[in-house]
């Protein structure tokens, strides 16, 4: 499934970063915050956008910090949950948006998650694609060694420029090489991973994308509390990485929540199964 037409490209300025922004759809439509993950873009999302903006959504993808054509911000302070989920408000606001719905994948969800705690009066519905409330993963994760030992990379990453120099060899080869291994035969094509290497080359960006990881060893305060806005959380069953058990104990944070298994998805499902993510989605988030 291709994406139908490209969206709307334009640098939106704001008062720490500019952020590069795919949009589409009605501009009088609900403000539908994409935000992806680690290692994608805008892109990731190409085949939701279409979708989302014919059901009446004002949709903006933006490449978060550290990404593709956005800012890259020096130094792990930067790429705080508070810092990033901050850009998110601030993109909302740039749009005139009081409240909006994010829809989150992988790091994406995470900073939903985090938007939803924090700001629940700017979030009108959250919806999460295979990705835990943040200390739900920290707390799952000591309690079961065997989730820890999936997330091994966290820990890798936190060398600093050893993991840029490999993660660039060979064209990005072992970049490459995850996305296809974690992903069902055939998810992402070579055109698909031509893209993400351009955005992956871009000045700055493999440092910006692992500094996500580095900031998770800063301090936080806990937003560990009941999540107010209506939830969806969407979660593929085979993913590699993360335990569906995550999505179960997330769940529970939910004062309206509910979750929608896809039983052959992995990590990548809204890659996978769009036909069913964009009706999942579409079905929650229309007025």
């Amino acid at each position: 499934m291709a994406l139908q037409r490209e969206p709307s490209l334009s640098l939106v300025r704001l008062s720490e970063v500019t952020l590069n922004v795919a949009s589409a759809g009605p501009k009088d439509g609900t403000l539908t915050i994409l935000l992806h993950g680690f290692p994608e873009f805008w892109f990731g999302w190409r085949h939701q956008i279409d979708a989302l903006a014919g059901a009446g959504l004002h949709v903006a993808a933006p490449d978060q910090r550290g990404y593709n054509l956005s800012s890259k911000p020096e130094g792990i302070e930067a790429y705080h949950l508070d810092r990033v989920a901050d850009d998110v408000i601030a993109l909302s606001d740039s749009y005139g948006a009081g409240t909006f719905d994010v829809v989150g994948h992988d790091w994406g969800g995470i900073v939903g998650w985090w938007l939803a705690a924090r700001s629940p009066d700017r979030v009108r519905r959250l919806a999460i694609l295979n990705a835990p409330h943040p200390d739900v993963l920290a707390s799952y994760a000591r309690r079961h060694p065997t989730q820890a030992l999936r997330v091994f990379y966290f820990g890798a990453f936190q060398v600093p420029w050893l993991p840029e120099t490999g993660l660039r060899a060979a064209n990005f080869l072992a970049m490459r090489q995850a996305l296809r291994l974690t992903s069902r035969a055939g998810t992402f094509s070579d055109a698909d991973l031509k893209r993400y290497q351009q955005a992956w080359a871009q000045p700055g960006a493999l440092e910006g994308m692992l500094n996500w990881y580095r900031a998770l060893r800063l301090k936080h305060r806990s937003e560990l509390k009941p999540i107010r806005s209506p939830t969806l959380i969407v979660w593929g069953k085979k993913d590699p990485a993360l335990s569906p058990h995550l999505a179960t104990e997330s769940l529970k944070l939910c004062d309206q929540g509910k979750i929608e298994w896809l039983p052959g998805a992995t990590h990548w499902l809204h890659h996978e199964e769009p036909q069913h993510v964009n009706n999942a989605l579409i079905s929650f988030l229309s007025p």
